[in-house]
Formats: C-alpha cells, structure tokens, sequence
C-alpha cells in the first residue's frame, strides 16, 4: 500500500516532517529547529515570503498542525493495511451471516475470510465474536461440497486460537465433523480431520472427541480407505486424541491396529506413531500380538524408517518382549540385538535409551523404558 504524508507536514526549509512546528508572524509555519536556525543566522525576512520581520519574531506552536502529524505518523502502512481488513472482514462477515445473501456470495466471504484469517489472530477474534462461526457450521451442513470445502477451512483458521476451541466444540463443530469424514469429498475429509488435530489439542476437547459417537470410527475408516493426505490427516488426529488415555482403548475397539500396521507398513510413520501408544494399554498390545507380521513391520520401520518412527518401533518392541516370549524370540530371529548396537551412535537421544532398553529386554536383562 502506497504511504506518504502530505507535503504540509514537511518544513519548508528543511523538506522534513515537522516535529514542532510553529508559526511565523509572516502567517507561515516552519519546524522551530529550522526556523531558529535561519533567524539565529541573522536573518530577518521569511523565508518564503521574504518579507521583513521584526527584530525578535515571535514563534508561535502550531498545535493543531502538530496533533494532526502524530495522528498521521501513528498510521503506519502495516496499521492501515489491518484498519482494511478488518473493514473489510466485516463486511464480508455480514454478507456471510445474511439469511438473503445467494450461494456465489458467501463462498466469495468464505473465501476472502480464509485468507483474512489465515495468519490475522485479530481477524480471528473477531470473526468469532461476530457470529459467524454459526453461518459457516450451516454452510458446512448445506450440501454443497465447494461451500463445505471453504467454511472447513475457515473453522480450522479460527481454532488456531486456543480460545476458540472450546468454544467450537460447544457451537457443535464435531457433529459436522463426523459428518464429513463419512460423506465429504476427499479434501473436506482431510480438513475435517485437521481439525479435529487442531482442536484436540485441548485436553477436555481430547475426551469430548473421544466419546463421540462414530468420531474415532470415522477417522479409522479414513485411515482404511482414504488417499495419501487423507490417511496422512486421519494418523495425526487419531495421534493427538491417543495422548488421552481413555481414548486408546476406544481407538483399538474399533478395530484400528492392522489397519495401522498396514499403513505403517506401506510407509506411513505417523501410523507407528499411532501404535507407540496404543501399546501402552492391554487391549492394544493383545491386537498387536495378533497382526501377522507385525515384528517384521516394526523391523523394517528399524532398518529404513526415519527417526519418529524408528524410537517409536524400539518401543513398541520394547513393551510387547517384556509381556511374550514368543514375541522375543520372533525379534531374536530378525536380528534386532544387531539392529539396536548400530544404533548406538544415533543421533537421537531417545532412540539410544530405547535401543539399550530393548536390547536389555531380550537378553534377559528388562530395564525399565
């Protein structure tokens, strides 16, 4: 945005915005430095005017011309650009939340919304505030999957405000939520699932999900059956509300381990992640006994996987040896005490204290992880 004061804030002398200016008896005002200056100089005419002054002029504050320089100095670019926005916001707040407004007007509020609040946490709030958050729950319900696509993406900007999320779980975001996840198109299924990520960063919002009915459910059928971004979203969102301890157990219920192993196994190491805590709880070690070909999985996450997803293995490992000694002896035959003393030297902290740990175990030796 263009920025430049107007050419009678600036001293006539010194080209300058004034500081302090005053005026002469000529009518004139300059900035007192610079006017000082031309009448200590012996000066005894104006120096636009050039006509004579008296001996010692008189110097007047000029303190309207003053107040209107600070006011305007005050107006940076960046503060007019926000003053725009948010008229701009509230505009397309009203256009959003208006009974006549048409289907091609509110995606264009929508729209221009998502960007507003993309990085804008004042925009947010006030969005928020405004009820708008209602508006964009009823285009979520409308049934138009560009208009659901855009209101999703502006209800997961407004949660990147942690007093939002509360706040959005009690307007009744999580049924259109679930909602989605079973019948949206790929894209409004991976950004519902983003918000759930976002929101369950809450802690009470963590056990509201949970015990929602077909929420976890609905995330594990993503995971089964979505795209790459849709699988990737769905392991993030059933990571965040597995760090609650309720909900591990209802995350195994509802039958998630070999479709995780299975994505784990296809590449997916936020799926391992997943299972480094479901093996906390009973019900989730009991599945992962049960999966075909699990230790083979978790091995090869070992030998080719990245850092998160190699800790998360030894785990993984680590607590199912200290509970099956046939679990070991599967471990022992694929060469995992090899594996763990060449990670000896890693990098990361706590994959040296998990491959110690697991190498303890299956020596017969168990160390507490």
């Amino acid at each position: 945005m263009a920025f430049e004061l107007p050419n009678d804030f600036r001293c006539p002398i010194s080209l300058e915005i004034m500081s302090d200016p005053v005026i002469l008896q000529s009518g004139h005002t300059f900035d007192r430095v610079s006017i000082q200056r031309w009448i200590d100089s012996g000066n005894r005419t104006c120096p636009i005017t050039k006509l004579p002054l008296s001996e010692t002029p008189s110097l007047i504050p000029n303190h309207a011309l003053r107040s209107l320089i600070s006011n305007f100095a005050h107006v940076s670019p960046r503060t007019q650009q926000e003053h725009s926005q948010q008229s701009q916001s509230q505009a397309l707040i009203s256009t959003l939340v208006s009974p006549s407004s048409s289907n091609a007007s509110k995606l264009e509020s929508l729209s221009r919304l998502v960007r507003l609040t993309k990085r804008d946490s004042l925009i947010r709030r006030k969005v928020t505030e405004s009820g708008a958050v209602r508006a964009a729950l009823d285009c979520v319900d409308s049934g138009n999957q560009v208009l659901q696509e855009k209101s999703l993406s502006l209800l997961l900007n407004l949660s990147l405000e942690d007093d939002n999320k509360v706040g959005l779980v009690a307007d009744g975001v999580i049924r259109r939520i679930v909602a989605v996840l079973r019948e949206g198109s790929p894209d409004c299924k991976a950004i519902a699932a983003t918000l759930l990520t976002s929101l369950a960063v809450v802690e009470v919002n963590k056990a509201t999900i949970g015990s929602y009915p077909d929420a976890i459910s609905a995330l594990v059928s993503l995971l089964r059956l979505g795209n790459d971004r849709e699988r990737k979203e769905s392991a993030t969102a059933l990571y965040a509300l597995c760090s609650f301890t309720d909900n591990r157990k209802r995350v195994v219920d509802c039958g998630s381990v070999p479709i995780l192993v299975e994505a784990a196994d296809s590449g997916l190491e936020r799926a391992v992640e997943v299972l480094g805590l479901l093996v906390k709880c009973r019900e989730g070690r009991e599945e992962m006994s049960k999966v075909s070909g699990f230790v083979e999985v978790l091995v090869n996450v070992l030998r080719n996987g990245g850092l998160k997803g190699i800790q998360y293995s030894l785990f993984i490992l680590n607590c199912l040896c200290c509970c099956s000694r046939e679990i070991v002896d599967k471990v022992m035959r694929e060469g995992v005490v090899g594996i763990c003393f060449g990670l000896e030297d890693n990098e990361s902290e706590k994959i040296r204290r998990n491959a110690t740990n697991l190498v303890h175990t299956l020596l017969g030796n168990p160390m507490n992880s």
